[in-house]
């Protein structure tokens, strides 16, 4: 039976960590596409920070060869990037098995989602069996700072919340516990946000984020459907 891993990197050396780095409150996802060769190319979206902000981080980026805007829809971006290095050539001052990275392209696994942070890459994957997802492991605890989150066998239905990103969890959970969501409300969203150490702007965006997350996960799906009470 196959496994689904959510799990983090951490090594600055991944692609498009120095953009995440320099958008901090931004959300970065990216869809590899490997059938570009050794140079694979990159679909990323990008919510919660300016155009001009995102732009800027990729002109910046050394390891950006080219990059061009997809479209726009809402407050996220999506770019196709291509990068101006493999990945053995980007990784190699901080991977000492360049040939073991190689065999992890023809592993039995899909990454499914990819989101960029500052300092390292967070995935969720499926992997053919315990056997994949453990040379894949391994050879990142060799290599890099790796953390399992959460591995299951697939079918497994996911508990609520498990589609949020690390700072939506951290700001609900703050906004809870400093009594936010209490009524009266104990706790001003400038309050929350001065506890993370981040713009009141960025705490709302989150909340509103992970509030319509737990919508989706949990009231959203139920059947039959909620009635329309003006009719």
């Amino acid at each position: 039976m196959g496994l689904v891993a959510e799990f983090e990197i951490r090594c600055d050396g991944l692609p498009l960590v120095t953009v995440a780095a320099a958008v901090p409150d931004a959300t970065v996802l990216i869809d590899l596409q490997f059938a570009h060769g050794r140079r694979p190319l990159f679909i990323a979206t990008v919510s919660g920070a300016t155009p001009h902000t995102v732009e800027t981080a990729l002109d910046d980026a050394t390891a950006v060869g080219e990059w061009t805007l997809i479209g726009r829809a809402g407050d996220a971006s999506r770019y196709q990037v291509t990068p101006a290095l493999s990945f053995e050539e980007q990784l190699g001052d901080h991977v000492d098995d360049l040939a073991g990275l190689e065999t992890l392209a023809a592993a039995e696994a899909i990454v499914e989602r990819i989101e960029v942070e500052p300092d390292g890459w967070r995935q969720t994957g499926w992997f053919a069996d315990r056997e994949a997802f453990d040379a894949f492991s391994t050879f990142w605890q060799r290599n890099a700072r790796f953390r399992l989150h959460r591995l299951t066998h697939d079918g497994t239905p996911e508990p609520p919340g498990d589609g949020l990103t690390d700072r939506q969890h951290e700001a609900l959970r703050a906004a809870y516990e400093m009594g936010y969501f209490e009524i009266p409300r104990e706790a001003s969203l400038e309050e929350v946000a001065a506890e993370l150490g981040v713009a009141a702007s960025s705490v709302s965006e989150r909340l509103r984020r992970a509030q319509t997350q737990l919508i989706e996960e949990t009231v959203a799906p139920t059947w039959p459907p909620i009635p329309d009470q003006r009719a």
